[in-house]
């Protein structure tokens, strides 16, 4: 994917920091990293969101900051020990797809304060729409919302996976022992 020169200089002091360059390391979807997926979401929600008038640099960040999460939620065992990972809750409303917006906006705050604002914000935090109840407030944030579901829908090419993104990979692993006895 060949990037604008306007896009890249919106978001190189992101992409280029030693914090976000630690997400080529955090698998996403498949075979995707977290660093590819908002790189990927930011530069289509950039491209929408120029095209339509809105704000294209708050887009571009809330984009790439969508999925600014703390730590890797998909991992093995060894990784779950190296980057200190809790527990996956049983709730399903407090698994992944439900809380990692707040933890994402959380994690931009510490590392990217300046470059927060109102729009980005709420980008980051309502980006999971649907699932996250409340709807986004501003064009920018349904931009991103609208460009993480188009990127994300590669993942309906991995049907075996489905469980995995309905938080049911632990009913899963029970049901596959269980029938071993």
């Amino acid at each position: 994917m060949e990037l604008e020169k306007e896009f890249l200089d919106i978001v190189d002091e992101i992409i280029n920091s030693e914090e976000f360059q630690k997400r080529k390391k955090y698998r996403h979807h498949e075979d995707e990293s977290v660093y590819d997926h908002c790189l990927e979401v930011s530069y289509l929600s950039y491209k929408l969101a120029k095209k339509f008038g809105c704000d294209y640099k708050s887009a571009a960040i809330g984009g790439l900051l969508h999925d600014f999460y703390p730590y890797p939620w998909q991992y093995t065992d060894e990784e779950k020990v190296i980057f200190n990972i809790p527990d996956r809750p049983k709730n399903i409303f407090k698994q992944h797809g439900f809380t990692h917006a707040k933890e994402a906006l959380s994690n931009a705050k510490e590392h990217y304060p300046k470059v927060l604002n109102s729009r980005i914000e709420n980008i980051i935090l309502r980006h999971m729409f649907p699932l996250n109840i409340m709807p986004p407030k501003y064009s920018e944030s349904w931009i991103v919302t609208f460009a993480d579901k188009y990127v994300s829908a590669r993942v309906l090419k991995h049907p075996r996976s489905y469980y995995k993104y309905l938080g049911l990979e632990g009913m899963l692993k029970k049901i596959k022992n269980f029938l071993k006895k």
